[in-house]
C-alpha cells in the first residue's frame, strides 16, 4: 500500500488549534498515515518542513480561520492539494460550516468521501515605465489602498476602456470567493462560489457614481496610480508599494484554489450559518 501524506496546518497562536492537530496527528499516524507541518508547532508523528522539502500530498487540514486557510493556499495551490478547513475564527467562509468532530474528519480523509470545491483565483502585475516590479495572486481580493491618510487617485480601465477616476481610500478588486470578506464590509454584492464574474468597487469614493460593478473573468482590469504613494494588498499577505504612474493589471488566473469539504455543502446555508440571518424575519411569527 503506497504511503498517504497529509499536511497539517495550524495558527500556533491558538491553543484550540495546537490541541486538535495533536489529537488529530494520533488519529491518522495511527490509521497508516505521514503527517507534516510547516506551522511553528511540535506535534508528536508530524514532520516540520519547509515548502520545499514538503512530499506530494493528498489533502491539506487547516485548523484556524479564514487567514490561515489563505496562508495555507499559498503552500498548496501549485500542487493542487485539497483545503479542508475546520473553522476555529469568526465568520470563516472557507471551512466547514460547523466544527465537526474529530473522528468525522478522519474517517472522511481515510475513506477518501469527502468532496471537492473550486475556487477562482486573481493574478495580479504591477507595471511601472513597461517594466513589471511585482506579480502575484489572491483568492479573496486585490486591493489598491492609499498609504497615508489622505485619499488616493486611482484611474480604472477595464478592457482597455475607461470607467472612472476616484479619490478614494481604495479599491477592491474581487472573486466569489472574496466577496463575502473585505469587499462585503466595503458594500459589495455576495456572489455565489459558482458565478463565474468578478466585482470591483471603489471604497468610500468622493464621487457621485461609485457602485459596485460585476464583470466577465475574461475581462483585464487595470488600475492607474495618480498620487505619489499607494499600496497594494493581495489578501493581505502579499503586498508592494506603489507610485505614481504605476499600472495595476488584475486578470483571472489559470491556476484555482481546491477547498475540501465533508459533504456537498450549499452556499445558501452555509451564508444564513454564518451572517446567522434572520431566515424567520425580524418581526417574528
Amino acid at each position: 500500500m503506497s504511503v498517504r501524506n497529509l499536511l497539517l496546518v495550524c495558527n500556533p497562536s491558538r491553543q484550540e488549534a495546537v490541541d486538535a492537530a495533536t489529537a488529530l496527528a494520533k488519529d491518522f499516524t495511527g490509521a497508516g498515515f505521514s503527517l507534516f507541518t510547516i506551522s511553528d508547532v511540535s506535534i508528536a508523528g508530524v514532520v516540520n518542513c519547509d515548502v520545499e522539502s514538503l512530499p506530494t500530498l493528498e489533502v491539506a487540514i487547516v485548523l484556524g480561520g479564514d487567514g490561515t486557510m489563505l496562508r495555507a493556499a499559498e503552500v498548496t495551490r501549485e500542487q493542487q492539494i485539497p483545503l479542508l478547513g475546520v473553522n476555529l475564527g469568526h465568520v470563516g467562509f472557507l471551512a466547514e460550516v460547523e466544527k465537526p468532530p474529530l473522528a468525522t474528519i478522519v474517517s472522511s480523509i481515510t475513506d477518501r468521501t469527502y468532496v471537492i470545491d473550486t475556487r477562482m483565483v486573481l493574478q495580479y502585475a504591477v507595471k511601472r515605465d513597461g517594466v513589471t516590479v511585482a506579480q502575484g495572486w489572491a483568492l479573496n481580493e486585490v486591493t489598491v489602498e492609499r498609504e497615508q491618510s489622505t485619499m488616493v487617485e486611482l484611474f480604472l480601465e477595464i478592457d482597455g476602456r475607461p470607467i472612472s477616476r476616484w479619490g478614494c481610500d481604495g479599491l477592491i478588486c474581487s472573486t466569489p470567493t472574496g466577496s463575502t470578506a473585505y469587499a462585503f464590509s466595503a458594500g459589495g454584492p455576495v456572489l455565489w462560489p459558482e458565478v463565474d464574474a468578478l466585482v470591483v468597487l471603489p471604497i468610500s469614493a468622493h464621487a457621485l457614481f461609485s457602485r459596485p460593478l460585476v464583470i466577465s473573468p475574461q475581462s483585464e482590469i487595470v488600475v492607474r496610480v495618480e498620487t505619489p504613494e499607494a499600496v497594494l494588498s493581495a489578501d493581505s499577505l502579499r503586498t508592494s508599494n506603489l507610485q505614481a504612474g504605476d499600472r495595476v493589471l488584475i486578470t483571472k488566473d489559470d491556476h484555482v484554489v481546491k477547498l475540501a469539504h465533508l459533504s456537498n455543502t450549499v452556499f445558501s446555508d452555509r451564508l444564513v450559518a454564518k451572517f446567522k440571518l434572520p431566515v424567520e424575519g425580524w418581526r417574528g411569527e
